[in-house]
C-alpha cells in the first residue's frame, strides 16, 4: 500500500520506552525447559528478556513509555488528541488498552483505540497517525507498541518461550514546523493466506477456552519458524526498498536502520540485502528478545537516546509479524 504526498508534514517529536525490571536469562530458562544459553543464542541472538511483574499489565508499560515520549516531546497529556496502542496482548478484549492508557495519563481530550497487527503494529499506527495528521483531522498523536507476551507463552515449549519478552515503546507525532524532520514515506502490507504460520489459535470466538481444552495451551503463541524466517526476510527487504526509493534515498544516505528485533539472522540478512553495514543497523534483541509491537518502538527510542542518528539524518524502520504483516518507514530526523 503506497501513499500520495501530503501538504502537511509530520515529524516524530519524541520517543520513550519502558521494560520491566525482572530479567530472565537464557541460563535461567534452561532450568525451566530443556535448552541452553548456547542453543538459544546461536539460533536467535537473544541472551535475555524482560518479564512483567505480577499485577503489571500491558497498559501499565504503555503508560510509562508514553510518559517518557511526552516528556521528550514537551507535550502535556491534556493536549494529546489521538492515542493508538498497537498490541496483541491487551489488558482486556474490551475496552481497548488505549482507553486505560488515556485514563492513566489523564489525556481526556484524546480519541483512543487499539490496533492488532502483531509485530508490525507500531508502524501501522505510525502510517495511520501520519495520514490523520496530514489530512488535518488531528494536530498530534501518541502511538504506542506494548506487549505482555509472558502471559501468552507456553513455558513448556522451548521453541517459542525462549523468543519473547515484555515491554513498551512510544512516539509522539505532530505537525512539523518549517525546517524540522518528517516521516517521508511509509509502506505496509498483509498476506492473510499465511495466518497459520504464526498465531495464538485459542482464546477467541473461533476457539474459546473451555474446561475441556484448558490444558492444551491453545491461548499461547505457536509458530512455524523456518517458514516465518523466509517470508520475513523477503517482505522486510521489499518494504524497506520501497520506502527508500520513495524517499529518494540510497543506502549510503541512511544513518540508521532499525529493524524488527526477532532474530539476529533475520536482521543480518536484511542488512546484507539492503547493503547497509552492520554498524548502521541498530540491535537490542540480545537484551529484550522479541517484544512484538513494542520491539521496533523500544529500539527507536534507545537508538534516539544513544545518539545513533542526528537531526537531519535519515533512518529506516522495517518490521514483519503475524498476519502475515509487514511495514516500513523512512524518516528524516
Amino acid at each position: 500500500m503506497s501513499e500520495a504526498s501530503s501538504a502537511i508534514e509530520v515529524c516524530i517529536a519524541g520517543t520513550g520506552s519502558y521494560v520491566p525490571e525482572k530479567v530472565l536469562t537464557n541460563d535461567e530458562l534452561s532450568k525451566i525447559v530443556d535448552t541452553t544459553d548456547e542453543w538459544i543464542f546461536t539460533r536467535t541472538g537473544i541472551k535475555e528478556r524482560r518479564v512483567a511483574a505480577e499485577g503489571e499489565f500491558t497498559s501499565h508499560m504503555a503508560t510509562k513509555a508514553a510518559e517518557r515520549a511526552l516528556e521528550q516531546a514537551g507535550l502535556a497529556a491534556a493536549d494529546i488528541e489521538l492515542i493508538i496502542v498497537a498490541t496483541i496482548t491487551p489488558d482486556t478484549f474490551t475496552p481497548a488498552t488505549a482507553c486505560y492508557v488515556q485514563q492513566n495519563l489523564g489525556a481526556h481530550r484524546a480519541v483512543a483505540f487499539d490496533i492488532s497487527a502483531a509485530c508490525s503494529g507500531f508502524l501501522y499506527a505510525m502510517k495511520l497517525s501520519k495520514r490523520l495528521i496530514s489530512d488535518g483531522a488531528f494536530k498530534n498523536a501518541l502511538i504506542i507498541g506494548a506487549e505482555k507476551l509472558s502471559a501468552f507463552v507456553n513455558w513448556e515449549d522451548r521453541t517459542t518461550c525462549v523468543l519473547f519478552g515484555d515491554g513498551a515503546g512510544a512516539a509522539v507525532l505532530r505537525r512539523a514546523e518549517p525546517g524540522e524532520g518528517s516521516i517521508i514515506a511509509t509502506e505496509m502490507g498483509t498476506d492473510g493466506n499465511l495466518t497459520h504460520l504464526l498465531n495464538i489459535p485459542g482464546g477467541g470466538s473461533a476457539c474459546p477456552i473451555t474446561p475441556a481444552n484448558a490444558g492444551l495451551h491453545l491461548a499461547t503463541l505457536a509458530m512455524q519458524g523456518k517458514e516465518v524466517f523466509k517470508h520475513a526476510v523477503n517482505r522486510m527487504k521489499e518494504a524497506a526498498e520501497k520506502v527508500i526509493e520513495r524517499a529518494g534515498l540510497q543506502s549510503e544516505d541512511i544513518a540508521c536502520v532499525i529493524p524488527h528485533q526477532a532474530n539476529l539472522r533475520i536482521i543480518d540478512a536484511i542488512a546484507d540485502r539492503l547493503t547497509v553495514p552492520n554498524e548502521r543497523v541498530f540491535v537490542n534483541l540480545h537484551k529484550y528478545g522479541n517484544t512484538s509491537a513494542a520491539a521496533v518502538a523500544i529500539a527507536l527510542d534507545e537508538a534516539n537516546r544513544e545518539g545513533k542518528f542526528k537531526r537531519g539524518e535519515h533512518i529506516v524502520l522495517v518490521v514483519f509479524g503475524a498476519g502475515l504483516t509487514w511495514a516500513a518507514a523512512a524518516v528524516r530526523w
